[in-house]
């Protein structure tokens, strides 16, 4: 029982609407569900391309700055090539205007922690289904991010933060919760938000 709790994807939610009249297919949903990973992996790569070098040229005072202005136009325009939403997400957020989860995304974080709580590891952990919500049927995928222990310049304990850090996110974050953390902990998942067709 438990493993079915940990596929990939919800095999109740795809039963239920290939029970109905959505033409959805497993194909269907495994092929979106490659896709969901490879737009994460863009993002992972073009994000994390930026940061190390912002971190290397000006340290972590720099790489906030990729957090406030790169990492938004790099979410929006993956958004708009593929036609999706694509973003990420967190219960303690930096900034509350960008990356609240919405109740999917709320309830997919508590499992994350579930799961991780049962001996699986946050690397590579995800999530992907079908849902119906008042706006349509989507495909929706998460990937989780785990704390790692280079991003403890900026979300450690506050009072083990650089005093330079700390101003920087005083000033371009000034609702800052993303603090705090210890290294491998859950930080947030990638999301992915697929109109189905």
């Amino acid at each position: 029982m438990a493993k079915q709790r940990h596929l990939g994807f919800s095999l109740t939610v795809v039963a239920g609407v290939l029970a109905g009249t959505s033409p959805v297919v497993a194909d269907d949903v495994q092929q979106r569900k490659s896709e969901a990973r490879q737009a994460v992996k863009a993002l992972m790569s073009e994000l994390g391309g930026e940061l190390k070098a912002a971190m290397k040229a000006g340290g972590p005072s720099q790489g906030i700055g990729v957090c406030v202005d790169k990492a938004p136009e790099i979410t929006a325009r993956l958004s708009r090539e593929k036609g999706w939403r694509v973003t990420r997400v967190s219960d303690k957020v930096r900034n509350p205007l960008l990356g609240m989860p919405d109740a999917w995304e709320q309830q997919t974080l508590a499992r994350f922690r579930d799961r991780h709580a049962d001996g699986e590891s946050y690397k590579g952990m995800s999530r992907g289904e079908v849902v119906t919500e008042p706006g349509g049927t989507y495909y929706r995928y998460m990937q989780a991010i785990p704390l790692q222990g280079v991003c403890m310049s900026c979300h450690g304990p506050k009072e083990n933060l650089a005093p330079a850090v700390r101003q920087t996110l005083e000033k371009r974050y000034p609702h800052d919760d993303a603090t705090g953390y210890q290294v491998g902990e859950l930080r947030g998942a990638f999301s992915i938000k697929q109109p189905m067709e």
